[in-house]
Protein backbone atom coordinates (compact mmCIF):
# COMPACT_ATOMS: atom_id res chain seq x y z
CA UNK A 1 0.00 0.00 0.00
CA UNK A 2 1.50 3.26 -0.92
CA UNK A 3 1.77 6.33 1.17
CA UNK A 4 -0.72 8.39 -0.84
CA UNK A 5 -3.17 5.61 -0.18
CA UNK A 6 -2.97 5.75 3.19
CA UNK A 7 -3.66 9.32 2.91
CA UNK A 8 -6.99 8.91 0.84
CA UNK A 9 -7.73 6.44 3.63
CA UNK A 10 -7.64 9.00 6.18
CA UNK A 11 -9.37 11.60 4.70
CA UNK A 12 -12.27 9.10 3.66
CA UNK A 13 -12.49 7.84 7.58
CA UNK A 14 -12.47 11.42 8.92
CA UNK A 15 -15.35 12.62 6.13
CA UNK A 16 -17.20 9.77 7.50
CA UNK A 17 -16.62 10.57 11.00
CA UNK A 18 -17.72 14.74 9.95
CA UNK A 19 -20.95 13.54 8.57
CA UNK A 20 -21.96 11.69 11.85
CA UNK A 21 -22.87 13.23 14.85
CA UNK A 22 -19.36 13.19 16.17
CA UNK A 23 -18.60 15.77 18.45
CA UNK A 24 -15.79 18.08 18.52
CA UNK A 25 -13.58 15.96 21.09
CA UNK A 26 -13.92 12.71 19.26
CA UNK A 27 -13.13 14.60 15.75
CA UNK A 28 -9.69 16.16 17.27
CA UNK A 29 -8.57 13.05 18.57
CA UNK A 30 -9.21 11.11 15.26
CA UNK A 31 -7.21 13.58 13.87
CA UNK A 32 -4.57 13.44 16.16
CA UNK A 33 -4.17 9.57 15.68
CA UNK A 34 -4.76 10.38 12.10
CA UNK A 35 -1.67 11.76 12.27
CA UNK A 36 0.41 9.53 13.88
CA UNK A 37 -0.47 5.97 12.64
CA UNK A 38 -0.70 7.63 9.03
CA UNK A 39 3.06 9.54 9.05
CA UNK A 40 4.37 6.82 11.68
CA UNK A 41 4.70 9.05 14.41
CA UNK A 42 5.31 8.36 18.49
CA UNK A 43 3.11 11.44 19.55
CA UNK A 44 0.96 14.24 18.15
CA UNK A 45 -1.05 17.37 19.90
CA UNK A 46 -3.35 19.81 18.27
CA UNK A 47 -2.83 22.74 20.53
CA UNK A 48 -5.29 26.12 20.46
CA UNK A 49 -4.81 29.45 21.41
CA UNK A 50 -5.85 31.13 24.81
CA UNK A 51 -6.37 34.43 23.23
CA UNK A 52 -6.24 35.97 27.35
CA UNK A 53 -2.43 34.34 27.68
CA UNK A 54 -1.47 34.25 24.92
CA UNK A 55 -0.93 30.83 24.52
CA UNK A 56 -1.28 27.40 23.13
CA UNK A 57 -3.11 24.82 25.17
CA UNK A 58 -3.99 21.27 24.28
CA UNK A 59 -6.69 20.49 23.38
CA UNK A 60 -6.43 16.73 22.02
CA UNK A 61 -3.03 14.71 22.28
CA UNK A 62 -1.90 10.97 21.87
CA UNK A 63 1.58 9.53 23.13
CA UNK A 64 2.89 12.73 25.26
CA UNK A 65 3.30 12.52 29.16
CA UNK A 66 1.18 15.13 31.04
CA UNK A 67 4.69 16.56 32.76
CA UNK A 68 6.25 17.20 29.12
CA UNK A 69 2.92 18.94 28.30
CA UNK A 70 2.61 21.02 31.10
CA UNK A 71 6.73 21.80 31.63
CA UNK A 72 6.23 25.25 29.22
CA UNK A 73 3.07 26.08 27.87
CA UNK A 74 4.22 27.40 23.78
CA UNK A 75 4.01 30.74 23.39
CA UNK A 76 1.32 32.12 20.39
CA UNK A 77 3.62 35.02 19.43
CA UNK A 78 6.42 33.86 18.91
CA UNK A 79 4.84 30.64 16.86
CA UNK A 80 2.15 32.21 15.01
CA UNK A 81 4.21 34.97 12.91
CA UNK A 82 6.97 32.24 11.70
CA UNK A 83 3.95 29.94 10.65
CA UNK A 84 1.94 32.30 8.98
CA UNK A 85 5.17 33.43 7.06
CA UNK A 86 6.42 29.54 5.77
CA UNK A 87 3.39 27.67 6.54
CA UNK A 88 5.17 25.15 8.90
CA UNK A 89 8.11 24.73 10.91
CA UNK A 90 10.61 21.47 10.41
CA UNK A 91 13.06 20.64 13.24
CA UNK A 92 14.87 17.48 12.32
CA UNK A 93 16.91 17.21 15.66
CA UNK A 94 14.12 18.91 18.10
CA UNK A 95 16.93 18.35 20.88
CA UNK A 96 19.12 20.68 19.83
CA UNK A 97 17.66 23.01 17.12
CA UNK A 98 18.23 27.14 18.69
CA UNK A 99 14.73 27.43 17.79
CA UNK A 100 12.98 25.12 20.52
CA UNK A 101 12.78 25.53 23.88
CA UNK A 102 13.35 22.78 26.81
CA UNK A 103 15.71 20.04 24.56
CA UNK A 104 16.06 18.36 27.78
CA UNK A 105 12.95 17.63 28.06
CA UNK A 106 11.99 16.64 24.86
CA UNK A 107 15.40 14.14 24.83
CA UNK A 108 13.62 12.77 28.24
CA UNK A 109 10.65 12.62 26.20
CA UNK A 110 12.09 9.98 23.52
CA UNK A 111 11.60 13.00 21.03
CA UNK A 112 13.81 12.84 18.01
CA UNK A 113 11.88 15.16 15.50
CA UNK A 114 9.11 17.43 15.33
CA UNK A 115 6.73 19.06 12.86
CA UNK A 116 4.33 21.81 13.61
CA UNK A 117 1.62 23.32 11.05
CA UNK A 118 -0.99 26.19 12.35
CA UNK A 119 -4.63 25.44 12.71
CA UNK A 120 -6.91 27.82 10.92
CA UNK A 121 -10.23 29.47 11.24
CA UNK A 122 -11.20 32.17 8.08
CA UNK A 123 -7.22 32.58 7.45
CA UNK A 124 -6.62 33.19 11.11
CA UNK A 125 -4.26 31.08 13.53
CA UNK A 126 -5.98 29.58 16.11
CA UNK A 127 -3.79 26.58 16.97
CA UNK A 128 -0.97 24.47 15.84
CA UNK A 129 -0.97 20.86 15.03
CA UNK A 130 1.89 18.53 16.26
CA UNK A 131 3.87 15.56 15.10
CA UNK A 132 6.18 13.95 17.21
CA UNK A 133 8.80 11.07 15.73
CA UNK A 134 11.17 9.11 18.03
CA UNK A 135 13.85 8.99 15.13
CA UNK A 136 15.53 11.95 13.69
CA UNK A 137 13.93 12.33 10.43
CA UNK A 138 13.65 14.96 7.59
CA UNK A 139 10.00 15.97 6.61
CA UNK A 140 9.35 14.83 2.94
CA UNK A 141 6.90 18.03 1.23
CA UNK A 142 4.19 15.56 0.88
CA UNK A 143 4.11 14.58 4.90
CA UNK A 144 3.81 18.46 5.32
CA UNK A 145 0.96 18.72 3.24
CA UNK A 146 -0.66 15.90 4.80
CA UNK A 147 -0.34 17.23 8.01
CA UNK A 148 -1.64 20.74 7.21
CA UNK A 149 -4.78 19.26 5.86
CA UNK A 150 -5.30 17.12 8.84
CA UNK A 151 -4.96 20.57 10.71
CA UNK A 152 -7.35 22.44 8.33
CA UNK A 153 -10.04 19.44 9.26
CA UNK A 154 -9.07 20.35 13.05
CA UNK A 155 -10.12 24.21 12.24
CA UNK A 156 -13.03 23.20 10.43
CA UNK A 157 -14.34 20.85 13.14
CA UNK A 158 -13.69 23.94 15.56
CA UNK A 159 -15.19 26.20 13.45
CA UNK A 160 -18.48 23.91 13.09
CA UNK A 161 -18.73 23.33 16.60
CA UNK A 162 -18.36 27.07 17.66
CA UNK A 163 -20.87 27.94 15.26
CA UNK A 164 -23.23 25.33 16.52
CA UNK A 165 -22.58 26.62 20.23
CA UNK A 166 -23.45 30.12 19.37
CA UNK A 167 -26.67 28.86 17.90
CA UNK A 168 -27.55 27.15 21.23
CA UNK A 169 -26.51 30.00 23.03
CA UNK A 170 -28.19 32.37 21.07
CA UNK A 171 -31.88 30.80 20.62
CA UNK A 172 -31.62 29.97 25.04
CA UNK A 173 -30.69 34.15 25.23
CA UNK A 174 -33.73 35.22 23.36
CA UNK A 175 -35.71 32.66 24.78
CA UNK A 176 -34.95 33.69 28.50
CA UNK A 177 -35.13 37.38 27.11
CA UNK A 178 -38.75 36.64 25.43
CA UNK A 179 -39.58 35.26 28.84
CA UNK A 180 -38.33 38.24 30.57
CA UNK A 181 -40.19 40.27 28.78
CA UNK A 182 -43.37 38.66 28.97
CA UNK A 183 -43.21 38.17 32.93
CA UNK A 184 -41.97 41.58 34.18
CA UNK A 185 -42.59 45.03 33.59
CA UNK A 186 -39.81 46.14 35.65
CA UNK A 187 -37.80 47.37 33.00
CA UNK A 188 -34.86 47.85 35.42
CA UNK A 189 -35.07 44.27 36.07
CA UNK A 190 -35.54 43.07 32.42
CA UNK A 191 -32.27 45.51 31.14
CA UNK A 192 -30.29 44.62 33.98
CA UNK A 193 -30.79 40.81 33.37
CA UNK A 194 -29.82 41.49 28.99
CA UNK A 195 -26.64 42.72 30.13
CA UNK A 196 -26.03 40.01 32.76
CA UNK A 197 -26.85 37.34 30.37
CA UNK A 198 -25.11 38.81 26.90
CA UNK A 199 -22.04 39.18 28.49
CA UNK A 200 -22.55 35.29 29.85
CA UNK A 201 -23.49 34.32 26.51
CA UNK A 202 -20.96 35.87 24.18
CA UNK A 203 -18.58 35.87 27.10
CA UNK A 204 -17.95 39.74 27.06
CA UNK A 205 -16.18 41.52 29.77
CA UNK A 206 -19.12 43.96 30.55
CA UNK A 207 -21.98 45.87 29.01
CA UNK A 208 -23.74 48.88 29.85
CA UNK A 209 -27.59 49.80 28.53
CA UNK A 210 -27.73 53.80 28.73
CA UNK A 211 -31.64 55.72 27.58
CA UNK A 212 -32.02 59.24 26.43
CA UNK A 213 -33.48 61.25 29.00
CA UNK A 214 -35.50 63.91 26.83
CA UNK A 215 -35.49 66.59 29.99
CA UNK A 216 -31.76 66.70 30.13
CA UNK A 217 -30.68 65.79 26.81
CA UNK A 218 -28.24 62.76 28.20
CA UNK A 219 -27.78 59.45 28.68
CA UNK A 220 -28.96 57.98 31.53
CA UNK A 221 -27.41 54.76 32.93
CA UNK A 222 -30.18 52.07 33.60
CA UNK A 223 -28.47 48.74 33.53
CA UNK A 224 -24.73 47.07 33.36
CA UNK A 225 -22.86 44.36 33.92
CA UNK A 226 -18.65 43.46 34.83
CA UNK A 227 -17.99 47.12 35.03
CA UNK A 228 -16.73 49.04 37.79
CA UNK A 229 -18.11 52.53 39.12
CA UNK A 230 -15.29 54.55 38.41
CA UNK A 231 -15.59 53.64 34.51
CA UNK A 232 -19.48 53.98 34.65
CA UNK A 233 -19.05 57.15 36.36
CA UNK A 234 -16.21 58.68 33.34
CA UNK A 235 -18.80 57.23 30.84
CA UNK A 236 -21.48 59.61 31.97
CA UNK A 237 -19.56 63.06 31.77
CA UNK A 238 -20.58 63.36 28.50
CA UNK A 239 -21.82 62.08 25.35
CA UNK A 240 -19.25 60.31 22.94
CA UNK A 241 -18.79 60.52 19.56
CA UNK A 242 -19.71 56.49 19.68
CA UNK A 243 -23.04 57.40 21.39
CA UNK A 244 -23.73 60.24 19.06
CA UNK A 245 -23.34 58.16 15.78
CA UNK A 246 -25.44 55.38 17.32
CA UNK A 247 -27.96 57.64 18.69
CA UNK A 248 -28.32 58.00 14.67
CA UNK A 249 -28.96 54.52 13.96
CA UNK A 250 -25.50 53.44 13.30
CA UNK A 251 -23.65 50.01 14.98
CA UNK A 252 -20.25 50.60 15.64
CA UNK A 253 -17.14 48.05 15.78
CA UNK A 254 -14.07 49.25 17.60
CA UNK A 255 -11.68 46.50 17.14
CA UNK A 256 -9.20 48.03 19.28
CA UNK A 257 -10.19 51.06 21.55
CA UNK A 258 -7.03 51.84 23.05
CA UNK A 259 -6.24 53.12 19.68
CA UNK A 260 -9.21 53.76 17.77
CA UNK A 261 -9.63 57.77 17.24
CA UNK A 262 -13.48 57.55 17.55
CA UNK A 263 -12.51 56.98 21.69
CA UNK A 264 -12.09 59.77 23.81
CA UNK A 265 -11.09 58.05 27.15
CA UNK A 266 -8.73 55.77 26.31
CA UNK A 267 -6.95 56.31 29.52
CA UNK A 268 -10.32 55.01 31.51
CA UNK A 269 -10.72 51.96 28.71
CA UNK A 270 -7.25 51.20 29.00
CA UNK A 271 -7.59 51.28 33.01
CA UNK A 272 -10.68 48.85 32.90
CA UNK A 273 -8.69 46.51 30.56
CA UNK A 274 -10.91 46.88 27.37
CA UNK A 275 -9.94 45.92 24.00
CA UNK A 276 -12.97 45.54 21.44
CA UNK A 277 -16.26 46.94 21.84
CA UNK A 278 -19.53 47.29 20.40
CA UNK A 279 -22.04 50.47 20.31
CA UNK A 280 -25.62 49.69 19.31
CA UNK A 281 -28.57 51.88 19.37
CA UNK A 282 -31.09 50.54 20.66
CA UNK A 283 -34.89 51.60 19.00
CA UNK A 284 -38.59 51.68 19.56
CA UNK A 285 -41.31 52.54 17.36
CA UNK A 286 -38.33 53.11 14.85
CA UNK A 287 -36.73 56.14 17.23
CA UNK A 288 -33.29 55.73 18.79
CA UNK A 289 -34.48 55.80 22.89
CA UNK A 290 -30.97 54.70 23.82
CA UNK A 291 -27.56 52.90 23.21
CA UNK A 292 -26.05 49.96 24.33
CA UNK A 293 -22.67 48.72 24.64
CA UNK A 294 -20.94 45.65 24.83
CA UNK A 295 -16.95 45.46 25.87
CA UNK A 296 -14.30 42.81 25.53
CA UNK A 297 -11.41 42.48 27.31
CA UNK A 298 -9.02 40.46 24.11
CA UNK A 299 -9.34 41.72 20.85
CA UNK A 300 -11.88 40.15 19.29
CA UNK A 301 -13.68 39.41 15.83
CA UNK A 302 -17.43 39.98 15.77
CA UNK A 303 -19.05 37.28 13.14
CA UNK A 304 -21.55 38.77 11.20
CA UNK A 305 -24.33 36.22 12.77
CA UNK A 306 -23.26 37.78 15.91
CA UNK A 307 -24.00 41.12 14.99
CA UNK A 308 -27.23 40.39 13.80
CA UNK A 309 -27.73 38.99 17.24
CA UNK A 310 -26.91 41.79 19.11
CA UNK A 311 -28.63 44.34 17.35
CA UNK A 312 -31.81 42.24 17.84
CA UNK A 313 -31.11 41.86 21.43
CA UNK A 314 -31.00 45.62 21.57
CA UNK A 315 -34.27 46.10 19.69
CA UNK A 316 -36.35 43.15 22.06
CA UNK A 317 -34.75 45.86 24.55
CA UNK A 318 -36.09 48.68 23.20
CA UNK A 319 -39.85 46.76 22.86
CA UNK A 320 -39.55 46.03 26.74
CA UNK A 321 -39.32 49.29 27.45
CA UNK A 322 -41.63 50.17 24.89
CA UNK A 323 -44.51 47.39 26.70
CA UNK A 324 -43.88 49.10 30.16
CA UNK A 325 -44.21 52.68 29.28
CA UNK A 326 -47.21 51.50 27.06
CA UNK A 327 -48.17 49.86 30.83
CA UNK A 328 -47.37 52.57 32.67
CA UNK A 329 -49.02 55.02 30.85
CA UNK A 330 -52.41 52.97 30.51
CA UNK A 331 -52.26 52.74 34.91
CA UNK A 332 -51.95 56.47 34.58
CA UNK A 333 -54.63 57.01 32.56
CA UNK A 334 -56.72 54.46 34.26
CA UNK A 335 -56.38 56.16 37.61
CA UNK A 336 -57.24 59.18 36.15
CA UNK A 337 -60.22 58.08 34.38
CA UNK A 338 -60.91 56.91 38.32
CA UNK A 339 -60.76 59.66 39.76
CA UNK A 340 -62.93 61.84 37.14
CA UNK A 341 -65.63 59.08 38.19
CA UNK A 342 -65.47 59.74 41.60
CA UNK A 343 -65.38 63.33 41.46
CA UNK A 344 -68.48 63.12 39.49
CA UNK A 345 -70.24 60.92 42.21
CA UNK A 346 -69.94 63.60 44.25
CA UNK A 347 -72.31 65.19 42.22
CA UNK A 348 -75.21 63.50 42.92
Amino acid sequence: MTRETDYFKTFCKISKAFGTAAGKTELLNLIVDSAIKTMEGKAACLFLQDEKQDVFVPMAQQGLSETYLHANPIQAKRVVTPLQKEGYLAFPDATSDPRLENHAAKKAEGIASLLTVPVTVNDRTIGVLSLYTGSRREFKPDEIEFLRALADQGGIAIEHNRLLRRMQKNAMLFLELASNINSSLDIQKVLSNLTENICDTLGMKGALIRLMDEDTGSLKLMASHGLSPEFLERGAITTTETAARALKGETMVISDATTDKRIRFKDAIKSEGIVSMIVIPILARDKVIGVMRLYSDVQREFPADTMVMVEALAHQGGLAIQNASMYLKLQEDKKSLEEDIWSHRSWF
